[in-house]
């Protein structure tokens, strides 16, 4: 006995199959289309920064991932980067030269961007934190604030922190802070390269990276800073 599907049943089966096929197609593109988009918008890690080719690990500076990076991520790779600056070889001399001399365009002007925004975060993050804090607990903060990030900035220079004491630290910043009101904000005379770093640190981001910040962060570190002056000039 034999069973014959009515035409319509092997017409239905038939769109069954097509559109099963059809759908089939519509997922893997789907997938494939997923995939490009979540390669081409995922942060991209920085790189070793003492085993990767010089040339690779500058050209991540130039990436906008370096600023999606958190602060203190950044800051490491800075002060990492500073460290094999002082101990390239000779041919990564040659490798670095050529590299930063062929930037040019939206990459130079995303390396510059690059680094003005830790400037303009670590003055975010203070004044941020600062505005949080009861007065009675803001000088201290800012002695705080001001003696990590010269800290910062020595290892960065040299490789190694001065061996001052917070309170040798806070008596220079003062003595220089009060020359620069003295000679309307013009860093000359005596002090050690982080001593006017520290001072001058106050009134770079007026000038550099002012217009990146919002209105809020324009006012808070304006606040902040007007307030670390005081400080450091009257403590």
């Amino acid at each position: 006995m034999s069973f014959t599907i009515p035409f319509q049943m092997q017409m239905f089966l038939e769109d069954r199959r097509r559109l099963a096929k059809i759908g089939g197609a519509l997922v893997v593109v789907i997938l494939i289309c997923l995939g490009f988009m979540w390669n081409a918008t995922r942060l991209r890690q920085p790189p070793s920064i003492f085993d990767t080719p010089i040339d690779n690990t500058l050209g991540y500076l130039t990436l906008k991932d370096f600023s999606k990076l958190p602060l203190d991520q950044r800051v490491r790779f800075m002060l990492e980067l500073a460290d094999r600056f002082r101990k390239l070889k000779s041919n990564e001399s040659a490798a670095m030269a050529a590299f930063l001399a062929g930037v040019a365009g939206p990459a130079r002007d995303q390396l510059r961007d690059n680094v003005k925004m830790i400037a303009k975060d670590v003055l975010v993050q203070g004044a941020t934190t600062y505005m949080l804090l009861a007065p009675s607990k803001r000088d201290a903060f800012i002695d705080t604030w001001i003696i990590k990030w010269q800290r910062t900035l020595e290892k960065a220079t040299t490789g190694k922190e001065e061996k001052k004491t917070d309170s040798e630290r806070l008596d220079a910043m003062r003595d220089q802070g009060k020359r620069n009101e003295e000679r309307q904000g013009r860093i000359v005379g005596g002090g050690s390269l982080t001593d006017k770093g520290a001072s001058g640190f106050l009134d770079f981001w007026q000038g550099e990276i002012e217009g990146s910040s919002t209105p809020r962060e324009q006012g808070q570190i304006t606040k902040f800073l007007d307030d670390v002056r005081t400080r450091l000039v009257n403590r």
